[in-house]
């Protein structure tokens, strides 16, 4: 019994020092002091190799770094450990997508049906995902017509998210009429967004879409000025 007793206060500094350790990682992460956060959380994770939250910082600093592989690989860890998180898919779908980006177009095919498959999962987890769908319908828009491309695919997620969340369903069919330069039916969607949530991001589209697309610079100078009118403080 005595044994037992100076083995917990043995331990009992080691295990304050790996907690006090991840949290001062995690304040500097939130902070967005990635290169500081790093080292800290890749030496808790010596101690700790299946701590979810860690592994996700890490995912997530590597991501923010557009190191993609390694990103992956904490994501991929994530997905093994806890199947059944959406988020992990999500992020997996992510890195992946964003490293065919990056890579020669044959390499990129071969990587479009896992980076689907991440993103379907997420819904399938969590039918609330309106991180995953935006992301298909942005795949959908980008991929050409012969290896899957599809409007109406993208259409089809823009109405669940219109159910989900209005203001993005409004985002999502403005992003679409966009993208096929269906300009004065993104600029209603655009408004309709703006009538119905007033977000930041729903005045920017539309200024961006009158700036960039409309060459109306004008009216985007307005609408800016209308967003920082009803905003202030």
């Amino acid at each position: 019994m005595t044994k037992l007793i100076y083995k917990i206060i043995f331990l009992f500094p080691l295990m304050i020092f790996s907690q006090s350790d991840f949290e001062k990682a995690e304040k500097l992460f939130l902070q967005g002091k990635y290169a500081l956060a790093k080292p800290i959380l890749e030496n808790v994770l010596k101690d700790k190799p299946s701590d979810l939250k860690t592994l996700e910082y890490l995912g997530d600093i590597e991501g923010a770094n557009k190191a993609w592989t390694k990103a992956m690989s904490y994501y991929d860890k994530l997905r093994k450990l806890k199947p059944n998180e959406a988020n992990y898919h999500y992020k997996y779908g992510g890195c992946l997508g964003m490293k065919a980006k990056e890579s020669n177009k044959f390499k990129a095919l071969g990587m479009i049906d896992e980076i689907k498959a991440s993103f379907e999962k997420a819904i399938q987890l969590n039918p609330n995902h309106i991180e995953a769908r935006w992301a298909l319908i942005e795949l959908y828009l980008e991929l050409p017509g012969i290896v899957g491309g599809s409007e109406k695919k993208a259409q089809k997620y823009a109405n669940e998210l219109s159910k989900i969340s209005p203001v993005d369903g409004y985002l999502a069919k403005g992003r679409i009429d966009e993208y096929f330069e269906r300009y004065k039916e993104a600029e209603k969607n655009y408004k309709q967004a703006i009538a119905i949530g007033g977000s930041k991001t729903s005045y920017q589209k539309l200024a961006n879409l009158y700036k960039n697309k409309m060459n109306q610079p004008e009216k985007a100078k307005l609408v800016l000025e209308t967003y920082q009118e009803k905003n202030k403080s």
